[in-house]
């Protein structure tokens, strides 16, 4: 399963927001489910960020929000996004990737 969350972040926040994700991916990692995961910036917009992530199963997705490094990123996050995250689930039909 994969997930696309997009978000707007605050005119100035851009920076921390992408340290704390870093944290959260790096953390995430370790987590059972966890497949891959790209973080991603318009080359048009320095405010907007895509994260891409894939997982076993959205019940893994789901687990990794308990964990502590996500819960502790969370607040940080959101106190540097300029409105809602958008998010959308898709099932991987077919993928490729250099090794």
């Amino acid at each position: 399963m994969t997930i696309v969350t997009q978000v707007r972040l605050s005119e100035n926040g851009a920076e921390q927001w992408d340290a704390a994700m870093q944290t959260r991916v790096d953390a995430a990692k370790d987590r059972p489910g966890w497949v891959a995961v790209q973080l991603l910036k318009p080359v048009d917009d320095s405010l907007r960020r895509a994260i891409v992530g894939t997982w076993a199963s959205r019940e893994d997705w789901a687990a990794w929000h308990h964990d502590e490094t996500f819960v502790e990123t969370r607040a940080q996050l959101d106190g540097l996004q300029d409105g809602p995250a958008e998010t959308v689930w898709y099932e991987v039909l077919a993928g490729s990737h250099r090794g």
